[in-house]
């Protein structure tokens, strides 16, 4: 769920070759290939919602309906919490090819599926690698993107996971009708090598990280546990009785499990999940709200095509198109209230106003049938969604803004992960209300119609039959999901109670935008909390006046012009990446020829900032003194800013992220394109 923390920390000024300089073709290119990673792996976890009525009428074998959609998520959301711990031993790029295999694998496996059991462990296979390229694809944009970009980035790449679960539906459908269910995995493959390819040929071998501490006993209860109770609800009333000896032995061994992963977590040195993170009521009610959002989200996700299909009589893409309202509520309502929230400092009314709409969503739901019109149908998507996209954007946002700074990562992938695991359980819950609520209408519904069994289980065959004939079943259908909604209905209504605990306390300044979209959507992610804080602060340092070198050579402690602490930072800079600055790599960089920018450098070394051996820049002693001057202001400029956020003074920890400030600083000295506060040298800098 999160990154561990390390044994031993880097000294942020000795540490010149932690980073690698990448160009911005090369580092596009490689962005490229994550986005388009991150993209197929969320892809994977709802496009096969369309497809499920055909394959169900290929495969047979309804009960195993749920486990198609509840394998992959359990399989991508168990891998989460290991990724990152094997990126750190044996390198991101490494664990990204593997990831990228398993999911290649798994979705031929699936393809090729005969069976819904194959099918179902075929599709874990598949949710494996669709984790580890996720959590990874996170992590290496953080590795390969400078500072001052890394926002906007991780923006694209949420935004990128975001629109793979919402268009899902009608992808997956559009493959189904034209090609074959197969296709909504074997089309995988192709995206799949063209990463890879990318992979090998782009992303660079990263410096390696100090062994973590890690608990990998906490990680083996709570996937046993969570898997045992995600089977117990899944068989439940299908597969065995509810009062049989398999159904009452889940339960009760789920429940032990996780009984002694909460001793567990008591007692481990780096818990993957710290129980104090739960003694603030705020991250309890956040991690509840998250739960509730996932459940209500992927189930209705993954259900709703099978309403469109057997009682609106629309095929696999016209179920698809059927959700897009829904997706186009939770787009809007999720954008839109992170604006607000920035504008405004208040967020306690979103997720009380949007676990209310879901409720009354799944309750409007409820009351459709074979005769409602499409429009009307529309309208109550359109209010589910508002109240998911209502919900879901400003979770992430609550607890980084109650959470102490060593809490900040862990509690930020706790939402996730229980975001992740209320998808898992809405998926397998919908699945097994519906699976019970319809064999019970089944005999019934076939003897009142005459109607063939495979009519149970086709939507074609099914709508291909006399409107007389079909209608028993329609109506058997229609009678079972309206009772699933209106339990989706009271899980919401329970989260609507939960939102009205939430308390409002004033945002921080640097947690006072909303979090990209994939935040909202529970975007696997290892971020320590040093990494989360480099993401917010690179926000902040896009638009600000305060770091830039004009205003900065204009402090008392700065001896040198502009000209001249661009000099000293660019060898800095250069013997932090490469281990050696040389004056024509710097000016190759910047497509000048080096007599535009030797007189600078020679200015520095006259005056004793810096050494020239030839081609080769050393700082001397003033010279990183200069540096060092540099980091203390960028270190001050930004707690002012920080100081100045409601409640900041009164934080425990502040201490502690004024340690993590001083090695960011360094980073941004080492980082950031500083030509572009220079107007001669950004215009033909500008193209680089």
């Amino acid at each position: 769920m999160t990154s561990p923390k390390t044994a031993t920390q880097p000294n942020p000024a000795a540490d010149f070759a932690s980073s690698i300089r990448i160009s911005r073709q090369r580092r596009n290119c490689i962005f490229l290939a994550l986005a388009l990673a991150m993209l197929v792996g969320a892809l994977g976890a709802t496009s096969v919602a369309t497809a499920l009525p055909t394959i169900v009428a290929d495969l047979g074998n309804r009960k195993h309906q749920s486990g198609v959609v509840t394998a992959y998520l359990l399989g991508a959301t168990g891998v989460t919490a290991l990724v990152g711990n094997l990126g750190d031993l044996f390198g991101r790029r490494a664990v990204f090819q593997h990831a990228l295999v398993t999911f290649t694998i798994g979705s031929v496996l699936c393809g090729l599926s005969e069976t819904m059991i194959m099918l179902t462990i075929s599709r874990a296979v598949e949710g494996v690698g669709a984790g580890g390229m996720s959590v990874t694809a996170s992590v290496l944009v953080g590795e390969v993107v400078p500072l001052r970009y890394r926002g906007t980035y991780q923006g694209i790449l949420g935004a990128m996971f975001g629109f793979g679960t919402v268009t899902g539906p009608l992808v997956g459908g559009f493959l189904t009708d034209h090609f074959g269910w197969q296709w909504v995995f074997w089309s995988n493959v192709p995206l799949a090598v063209v990463v890879m390819v990318v992979a090998a040929t782009a992303i660079p071998k990263l410096a390696e990280r100090p062994k973590p501490v890690f608990d990998y006993l906490g990680i083996l209860l709570i996937a046993l546990g969570t898997t045992g109770l995600i089977l117990a609800t899944s068989w439940g009333g299908t597969t065995y009785a509810w009062s049989s000896a398999p159904i009452i032995g889940l339960f009760v061994g789920s429940a032990t499990l996780l009984g002694v992963f909460v001793w567990v977590e008591s007692h481990a040195t780096e818990p993957i999940l710290p129980l104090r993170l739960f003694h603030s009521r705020t991250v309890a009610v956040c991690c509840a709200l998250s739960f509730v959002v996932g459940f209500a989200m992927l189930g209705a996700l993954a259900f709703l095509p099978t309403f469109m299909r057997y009682v609106g009589g629309a095929n696999a893409t016209g179920s698809g198109l059927r959700t897009l309202p829904m997706v186009i509520g939770i787009l809007i309502a999720s954008t839109g209230s992170g604006v607000l929230v920035g504008r405004t400092g208040r967020y306690k009314v979103f997720p009380v106003v949007g676990t209310a709409a879901m409720a009354l969503g799944f309750v409007l739901l409820s009351t459709v049938d074979a005769s409602t019109s499409v429009l009307l149908q529309s309208s109550y998507l359109i209010v589910l969604g508002t109240g998911i996209g209502l919900s879901m954007q400003m979770l992430v946002l609550i607890v980084q803004n109650n959470s102490s700074f060593e809490d900040l990562g862990v509690a930020t992938s706790a939402v996730t992960f229980f975001r992740a695991v209320g998808s898992v359980f809405g998926a397998a819950t919908f699945g097994a209300l519906f699976a019970n609520f319809l064999i019970r209408r089944e005999g019934p519904a076939l003897a009142a119609s005459g109607a063939p069994h495979k009519a149970m289980s086709s939507a074609n065959v099914l709508h291909r039959l006399p409107h007389d004939v079909a209608a028993p079943i329609v109506r058997a259908y229609t009678e079972s999901l309206t009772q699933v909604f209106l339990c989706a209905a009271a899980v919401a209504a329970g989260g609507f109670v939960v939102a009205l605990l939430l308390r409002e306390v004033p945002l921080k300044d640097i947690h006072g935008v909303a979090g990209d979209l994939g935040d909202g959507f529970g975007m696997p992610t290892v971020q320590t909390p040093e990494k989360l804080l480099e993401i917010a602060i690179g926000h902040v340092l896009r638009h600000a006046p305060g770091v830039r070198l004009r205003t900065l050579a204009t402090q008392p402690d700065s001896e040198l012009d502009v000209a001249g602490l661009w000099g000293v930072l660019r060898i800095y800079q250069y013997g932090r990446l490469f281990g050696t600055a040389r004056l024509t790599h710097i000016a190759k960089y910047l497509h000048v020829p080096r007599e535009v920018i030797e007189s600078t450098f020679d200015r520095l070394v006259q005056s004793g900032y810096a050494t020239r051996d030839g081609d080769q820049l050393c700082l001397t002693e003033s010279g990183l003194r200069q540096i060092e001057a540099l980091a203390a202001l960028i270190v001050g400029w930004i707690a002012d800013h920080l100081t100045q956020s409601p409640g900041f003074e009164e934080q425990p920890d502040h201490h502690e992220m004024d340690a993590a400030l001083e090695g960011l600083a360094y980073r941004i000295l080492a980082q950031r394109d500083w030509f572009e506060d220079l107007p001669e040298l950004g215009t033909v800098a500008a193209s680089n």
